[in-house]
């Protein structure tokens, strides 16, 4: 099992320096008192914070990591004695310390802890940032001595609230607006509350049954609020609505007014359904996939819908799970036939690319990738550009829509003879066949990158043709303005 480790952390027990703090490395599931890792003298002198660290590591260092306050403050937070991000220590400290200087607070100990590595091999596991512990896993790395009765921060006392279970210590990561209608309401809580009926979402199988809008409302700031999918079904917010609201598998956020985009929320209920082993759970996740969908007139919402539907017919008539998903890896390379080391010659490095649309040449070599579902998210990414266009300039749609169809095309040639060359390498043995082809996927690889940088300059058109520069329209369109 990897961990994700700098090198300066990779076996090293003699710690880091970092600001004033010498962090030392702690293993799996310790805990302490006071500097560096929790708070020492503050609000008042004696008063000692205690740490904790879990399971998940990345980059050398736990991510997993808890703070409890001193005594005396225990006994008026009554059930906030556990804090595992950094938002919700704000929280309470803005809400117990009125005027309290934030800053000087998280400066005054070390919020990171790096990892004792030599002590992890083979016992620690990475988990993706839609990963949700279980409660017993809470309970279990928060310690038999740690009140559950309510997570800390929320007000509906829900002990898997997501600002208890996930990490949101990030900087960079968007803050969810203010808000003093629904979250001034006794009992609700923004982070697991259904904005519709008031009741906590379930965040089994990465949270499927709620959508969360994340509808920009400013500089860093987003809307934040959640709803059951069912909820919005069922209150004409969500799918497929006529009339003034207009939905074509759309998400409308009561809250902010926003609307949000559902045909990738059902991509994903698609990865998480070959995951699970449940026929049953399966069955009622996709149910929920073909609620979104039915009646859009998106051609990747169609295209999509026709999949679940093939899926859930195989389901009820008894193909074992792994038949049934045989079809939906057709991209996937078989981990086997390539060694660690030709795995990592196939990498690309040094690449970055717009992160509004598509997807990137890294996720074009990996095993998961999937081409049906690469196809669809191409036919929506041009779907939603077309529609944007038609608005500001007909005349010029035709053109617009003759090229970027054209180019759709020739990527969606590249992925299918990338996948062909793909699979002849995963079958031959010989050494000198298969650094022929190992070159030969290189460069593909490097030839989709070049049509994936161009399809995001001739996406430009979606402003209209006379906001974007001369040498796009003539290059891309064969136009002179």
């Amino acid at each position: 099992m990897e961990i994700d480790t700098p090198a300066e952390s990779n076996g090293n027990t003699d710690g880091v320096k970092e600001n004033q703090f010498h962090l030392y490395p702690v293993s799996v599931s310790a805990s302490g008192e006071g500097l560096p890792y929790a708070p020492m003298n503050w609000p008042n002198p004696g008063d000692t914070w205690s740490w904790k660290v879990g399971r998940r590591i990345k980059h050398g260092y736990f991510r997993d990591r808890y703070l409890y306050p001193p005594i005396g403050l225990r006994k008026s937070a009554r059930t906030r004695h556990a804090f595992a991000s950094k938002l919700s220590v704000e929280q309470y400290i803005r809400e117990t310390f009125p005027g309290a200087d934030i800053n000087a607070f998280f400066a005054s100990f070390s919020w990171k802890i790096p990892a004792n590595m030599s002590e992890t091999e083979g016992c620690v596991e990475e988990l993706t940032i839609n990963t949700v512990l279980s409660e017993e896993e809470i309970a279990k790395q928060l310690g038999s001595d740690s009140p559950q009765s309510g997570a800390v921060g929320c007000k509906a006392g829900n002990k898997m609230c997501s600002s208890l279970v996930e990490a949101k210590d990030s900087p960079s990561e968007a803050m969810a607006m203010a808000c003093d209608i629904c979250c001034s309401e006794p009992g609700f809580c923004r982070d697991c509350c259904c904005i519709l009926c008031c009741k906590t979402i379930n965040s089994a199988y990465g949270g499927y049954s709620f959508i969360k809008c994340e509808a920009k409302l400013g500089d860093g700031i987003i809307c934040g609020h959640i709803a059951h999918i069912d909820c919005a079904l069922r209150s004409y917010m969500a799918g497929t609505v006529g009339g003034s609201i207009g939905l074509d598998a759309e998400y409308y956020c009561r809250r902010c007014d926003r609307r949000t985009e559902l045909v990738s929320h059902v991509i994903k209920l698609l990865r998480t359904c070959k995951s699970i082993d449940s026929r049953d759970d399966i069955e009622k996740i996709l149910n929920v996939g073909t609620c979104i969908l039915r009646g859009s007139q998106k051609t990747s919402a169609k295209s999509l819908l026709g999949r679940i539907e093939l899926f859930v017919k195989k389901l009820k008539s008894g193909t074992c799970l792994e038949d049934i998903w045989k079809a939906a890896d057709m991209f996937a390379v078989n981990s086997g036939g390539v060694s660690n080391h030709e795995t990592e010659t196939l990498e690309v490095t040094n690449y970055q690319e717009t992160p509004e649309f598509g997807t990137s040449p890294l996720q074009i070599l990996s095993a998961n990738f999937d081409l049906h579902i690469e196809s669809l998210k191409l036919e929506d990414e041009i779907d939603e550009v077309l529609r944007a266009l038609r608005k500001t300039h007909e005349s010029e749609y035709q053109i617009a829509e003759s090229r970027l169809v054209a180019q759709k095309n020739y990527l969606l040639n590249l992925y299918q003879q990338l996948d062909k060359e793909r699979s002849e390498l995963s079958t031959y043995t010989l050494s000198y066949d298969k650094e022929a082809l190992i070159d030969a996927v290189q460069n593909r690889v490097d030839q989709i990158k070049r049509e994936i940088l161009k399809l995001r300059e001739m996406e430009q058109v979606a402003k209209g043709f006379s906001k974007i520069s001369k040498d796009v329209l003539k290059e891309h369109f064969g136009l002179e303005m």
